[in-house]
């Protein structure tokens, strides 16, 4: 059995930053590539960010692209989301995800790993 844990989140003013953090536990073998993703109230689940086994690859929605910035320390079984400049719109439940596969996927469907979330407010 493997466990994703987020951590970071809270409340943060517009123009703020935030660090979200996902802690890789149990089956590690079965998690490689990593994502992040998020919904807000009233909406779907969207794709947010993934990054590769090794870290040379990573993917971004165009809402966050030059915001945030996805990382990873293999060492600490470790991915994080460096989040910048934070918009009203980036409030949501943030979801970290992992699937066996070297590359991440933007479907969430292809995720069979998931964390509990952690919320993310950002108010004026």
């Amino acid at each position: 059995q493997v466990t994703l844990v987020e951590s970071g989140g809270g409340k943060v003013q517009v123009g703020g930053s935030l660090r979200l953090s996902c802690v890789v536990s149990g089956y590690t073998d079965s998690v490689a590539a990593m994502a992040w993703f998020r919904q807000a109230p009233g909406k779907e689940r969207e794709f947010v960010s993934g990054i590769s086994y090794h870290g040379g690859y990573t993917d971004y929605a165009p809402s966050v692209k030059g915001r945030f910035i996805v990382s990873r320390d293999n060492a600490k079984y470790t991915a994080y989301l460096q989040m910048d400049s934070l918009k009203r719109e980036d409030t949501a439940v943030y979801y970290c995800a992992g699937h066996a596969r070297d590359y991440p996927s933007q479907s969430e469907q292809d995720y069979r790993t998931w964390g509990q979330g952690t919320l993310v407010t950002v108010s004026s």
